[in-house]
């Protein structure tokens, strides 16, 4: 026996010596590798499967591959074979990959992501699974997925309950597809409604986007997906509301209000990515950004997961921000500073490896980057399920019950801004003229699905006012063109009826969406000549706008009867207006952003510091009061019932720096119509030796109360919502006054005054 085995110890050394270690050790003793051994902790499975890892393997596990037209069709994009995928892997296998799963439908999509997968953890030699990464912004953007309303129509719903349950559902379908990563949500706030992309933010605010963007990441993280939200950081606001531009904000403010959300999303939500953006801080660009990716994200908040890169954001680097001589050597600055993967082709990081070869970045360095990436992967059981269960594809594609909950949405986020004479609802109406460019089109807004079987405002008017009322459709003009031979047609079918609904706004990708900034907040084209055309008919008017972003409404607001805000709604957003419209359902959306009254007011946000010589609604001079007051504050909206708010009352009106505010406050339907109320709570440091917001919103809940009854509600706020940022940046509470101010929006309600000891 002794030399049986003394023979076998001299064979296995000397094809050590012939082979080298890396064969050796996989012909060893070991039969199973520690890190294919579930039962161990994950740590230890990291380490044992980086030490087996090449060089070459590593920096592909921070690549990103991109297989035929999928979401975003690039040029030479086409249709590609299992064979096209052994030899783009290779021997190196890759880490993560954009699957074409948006012009497929559930089926086809997660057969051939499982194909692919199979050749990933069958024929390279270390078999690493890799991730399959998809967009989900408002629906998994598969073919013929569910599509819920827009993010800033999400946001107008004011709901966390039924945004948990919307991230769940996304998540189920999303993975039903073989998708394990979205790039979702955005948590960029909406401080400039001339950017492109606010469609895609959930309002303005701060607190309440950190809300929203928490409950869809723990939906959606549920169900084994991983959420990347994006874009870290301030990526909406640089100066003009232009895209990706240089933003020259103080840290004070960026931790104030841009960081927020994200730190709610790594604290509370646990998401396990997140997405750099593209623009700069301060000249750094966020994808280099050692501060923000790794003292900041890492160090500070505790951050492990692995970050992602804007789509090419590491080549832009080099090409548009020209931090770095060669594509390479930006591509060096970019994961030192803690980017850790190149999206969505071999471009940037692929690169990698010759820049440890010339000194620029060491393979340590490299290790630090993987090590987050095969973690996230262990985390995930990518390793013991790699492949999605076929099944669920069928089941789960645009589900009658997602189908509900996007219906529940839509009624929800429209928002009443006008109702002159109680014009609405539609109750008594026998013929109405459906009028405008956006009346027979579906809108979803940025980064939906194909495929989508939705409906459309005047689809829905006719599900709903069928058995009620005639209804003509007159088109009129263009959502940009200023074609005006359509407003005689669309002028007569107004005059012979008795109302007239035009459905204006815009579309993504055409005034508005990525790459779509804007220097006018005017309905485009000759949209608003048309409305006051049908207004001089002198029948009564009703304006519906279908939108992503605020539009500018003085030049025609006071010629028409009522004004509802339709942000994209989804592909039930049809039927949800015509059930508000005819009365089946109360309106009861608020809105997550200040409308201003002329484009030059913005940016007008709720949150911001004192003027330190102009008033807030006081005219100074030149200077008219309209330039610091919104034609729409934020939290606004109206219903078909009223309510009015008593007996706000504060367990103590004298609190320590350590003590919770606690204070009740009774909310009565005063009319004759059951409705949903969205109670806000706003805070205000009355002195403050570095200047503050005049109100900050702090609480809210949203409550159904049936006509002519009184619910109470009870709010407990942590001693941190009085906190601000002092000199050092550290939260402190300051003794003195603050007042306290619980309404239907930030500027009306019950205040109280109370100190702070």
């Amino acid at each position: 026996m002794k030399r049986h085995l003394f023979i076998l110890g001299l064979f296995l050394l000397g094809f050590r010596l012939i082979h080298g270690k890396a064969v050796y050790d996989e012909m060893s003793v070991e039969t199973t590798p520690l890190y294919k051994n579930a039962s161990l902790p994950v740590e230890q499975r990291v380490d044992d499967l980086l030490s087996r890892m090449t060089l070459e393997e590593k920096v592909y596990q921070m690549c990103c591959e991109h297989f035929g037209k999928g979401f975003e069709v690039f040029a030479g994009d086409e249709e590609f074979t299992m064979d096209d995928v052994r030899k783009r892997f290779g021997a190196h296998g890759v880490g993560h990959l954009t699957c074409p799963v948006t012009e497929r439908n559930a089926q086809d999509a997660v057969t051939i992501a499982n194909q692919i997968q199979k050749i990933a953890v069958e024929e390279p030699r270390l078999g690493i699974p890799f991730f399959i990464n998809g967009e989900a912004l408002h629906g998994c953007t598969g073919f013929g997925s569910t599509s819920y309303p827009q993010s800033i129509a999400m946001s107008c719903t004011w709901d966390l309950p039924l945004m948990g349950k919307i991230g769940n559902a996304i998540g189920e379908e999303a993975y039903s597809r073989g998708v394990h990563q979205v790039f979702s949500p955005v948590l960029d706030l909406a401080r400039d409604p001339r950017h492109g992309r606010i469609e895609e933010c959930y309002g303005e605010d701060p607190y309440l986007a950190s809300r929203m963007g928490v409950e869809f990441i723990k939906g959606v993280q549920g169900q084994n997906v991983i959420c990347s939200p994006k874009h870290f950081l301030a990526n909406f606001v640089a100066d003009g509301g232009r895209d990706s531009g240089n933003v020259g904000l103080s840290e004070r403010e960026l931790r104030e209000l841009h960081m927020l959300p994200y730190e709610a999303a790594v604290r509370e939500a646990g998401c396990k990515s997140i997405m750099a953006a593209y623009n700069t801080i301060d000249g750094v660009p966020c994808s280099a950004n050692h501060w923000l990716l790794t003292d900041v994200l890492r160090d500070e908040w505790g951050f492990d997961g692995f970050v992602v890169s804007d789509w090419s954001a590491v080549p832009h680097s080099f090409g548009n921000l020209k931090i770095a001589p060669s594509l390479g050597e930006a591509a060096a600055m970019c994961a030192k500073a803690g980017l850790d993967v190149d999206l969505p082709r071999l471009k940037g990081f692929v690169l990698l490896k010759e820049m440890v070869e010339k000194g620029k970045i060491t393979e340590a360095d490299i290790d630090v980057n993987v090590r987050r990436i095969l973690r996230a992967k262990f985390e995930l059981g990518l390793f013991e399920h790699p492949y999605i269960d076929e099944t669920l594809a069928e089941k789960r594609s645009n589900a009658p019950e997602y189908r509900r909950l996007a219906c529940q949405a839509a009624r929800e986020s429209i928002v009443l801004l006008k109702n002159e004479h109680n014009i609405l609802p539609l109750s008594s109406a026998r013929k109405i003229a459906v009028i405008g460019p956006n009346a027979d089109v579906l809108q979803l807004g940025g980064y939906s699905a194909h495929g989508v079987n939705g409906v459309t405002p005047l689809q829905g008017l006719k599900n709903k006012f069928s058995s009620q009322a005639e209804i003509v459709y007159a088109k009129g003009c263009g959502l940009t063109d200023n074609d005006k031979s359509g407003f005689e047609e669309a002028v007569e079918a107004a005059k012979g009826a008795d109302v007239s609904v035009l459905v204006v706004g815009g579309a993504s990708w055409t005034t508005g969406g990525e790459t779509r900034d804007r220097n006018s907040l005017e309905l485009m084209g000759v949209q608003e000549d048309l409305i006051l055309e049908i207004a001089k008919t002198g029948k009564p008017v009703v304006v519906v706008v279908v939108d992503g972003r605020p539009v500018v409404m003085t030049r025609w607001i006071d010629k028409v009867d009522g004004v509802v805000m339709m942000f994209f709604a989804g592909e039930e957003g049809g039927n949800a207006l015509a059930e508000i419209l005819k009365g089946e359902t109360n309106p009861s959306g608020k809105l997550s952003v200040s409308f201003p009254k002329q484009t030059g007011d913005v940016p007008m946000c709720l949150y911001h510091r004192p003027y330190g010589r102009e008033g807030n609604i006081v005219e100074y001079g030149s200077i008219p009061a309209s330039r610091y007051c919104p034609l729409f504050p934020f939290g606004y909206g109206l219903s078909y019932t009223t309510y009015s708010y008593k007996n706000l009352r504060l367990v103590d009106e004298k609190l320590g720096i350590k003590d919770s505010l606690v204070f009740s406050v009774d909310v009565t339907n005063t009319g004759k119509v059951d409705g949903d109320e969205i109670v806000q709570v706003y805070l205000t440091d009355q002195y403050c030796r570095i200047t503050q917001s005049p109100k900050q919103l702090k609480a809210f809940q949203r409550v159904h109360i049936p006509a002519g009854e009184t619910r109470t509600l009870s709010f407990a706020l942590p001693n941190s919502c009085l906190s601000f940022l002092n000199e050092k940046l550290e939260p402190e509470v300051e003794p003195g006054t603050f007042e306290l101010l619980v309404g239907p929006n930030c500027m009306e309600g019950l205040t109280q005054v109370f100190e702070v000891k």
